[in-house]
Formats: C-alpha cells, sequence, structure tokens
C-alpha cells in the first residue's frame, strides 16, 4: 500500500486485508467496514472527502444496495428524485426543457430559481435571514428559529442572494467520522 499511497488499519488474515479495518485512498476518500480476501465485503460505507458518504452492503468489492447522502444531509432517493441522477448530471427541468445555451447556467432545479432577498439565504423551505436567525417559508410566513447547527450549516452549504466565488475548502472536506 505504500506503493498506492493508501493506508489500512484493521485486521488480517493470512496477510490479507480481512475483518473490520479502514481503508483510506490517496484521494482522501476512507472506506470503514468489513473486508475479505482484500476486497470490501459485508457492511461498508465510503465517506468521501466532500462530506458525503455511501453506506452499503458489498459483495467482493461489488456494492450490491446501498444509499448515498450529500454532505448537507440529504438522501439520494431513487423513486422521487428530480435532480442530477447517475446516468444524466442535468437536473429534471434541464431534461424538459432543454439545456441552456453557453454562459447561462442553471443553478437549480426551478428555473428561474428563486429570488433570494438580500443578505439571505435559500436553505430548501424558505430563506434564512442570518442577522435575525429566522427561516420564513416562500411565502414570508414564518417556519422556525435557526439553532446553532442549522446556522452553520445554511451559511457553509446553502445557496446565497449575492455572488460570491467558490472552490475547494479544504476544511469542508475532511471526512466524519464514525
Amino acid at each position: 500500500m505504500e506503493y498506492t499511497g493508501s493506508e489500512y488499519r484493521g485486521e488480517h488474515l493470512h496477510g490479507r486485508l480481512e475483518g473490520k479495518g479502514e481503508y483510506t485512498l490517496p484521494t482522501e476518500t476512507r472506506y470503514e467496514g468489513e473486508m475479505k480476501d482484500g476486497m470490501f465485503h459485508g457492511n461498508g460505507t465510503l465517506f468521501f472527502p466532500n462530506g458525503s458518504k455511501f453506506i452499503a452492503q458489498w459483495n467482493h468489492g461489488i456494492a450490491l444496495q446501498g444509499k448515498y447522502t450529500f454532505a448537507d444531509g440529504l438522501e439520494y432517493d431513487k423513486e422521487d428524485w428530480r435532480y442530477c441522477d447517475q446516468y444524466d448530471r442535468r437536473f429534471y427541468t434541464e431534461i424538459c426543457n432543454g439545456l441552456k445555451p453557453a454562459g447561462r447556467s442553471q443553478l437549480t432545479d426551478l428555473d428561474p430559481p428563486r429570488k433570494i432577498q438580500e443578505g439571505c439565504y435559500d436553505c430548501g423551505d424558505g430563506f434564512y435571514d442570518p442577522l435575525t436567525r429566522v427561516v420564513n417559508d416562500y411565502q414570508h410566513k414564518f417556519l422556525r428559529n435557526a439553532d446553532d447547527d442549522e446556522h452553520e450549516w445554511i451559511i457553509q452549504t446553502c445557496r446565497k442572494a449575492w455572488d460570491e466565488t467558490t472552490g475547494y475548502r479544504p476544511k469542508q472536506s475532511q471526512s466524519p467520522t464514525t
């Protein structure tokens, strides 16, 4: 593994990765779970650098069934998914209405996207004002006061009313611990 940049901590059998362990790839993607003959086998979870994870039942390195959860906590639902899918990275509305011409991006499934009030965030079920820490629905009716955890999540992950260049954020790419 020193040749590939991978790291393994866990059980071995006859010099092979076998039993429970933690395997970290050079990309910082981490697998925690059961191994057999050097492959993911049994129950295990892949933790990705961006904070998302894939919990699955594995058979000799192949995921038989699993659940993908995005870094923001949104779970992928195969039956009712209106966003990008594994074969097509377009939003559902882009599939129905076609892609925008070059230079015009579609930021959300709703096109045009909701206009966010100045200084606020679109948190999925309404708009969040970080000064008052209040979430109002899209018709401006009070939904809730955000606690510290929700405030941080919204600030770090939700669409803002203003433009801001973003990119790789090493702090957010840390894998969650189990």
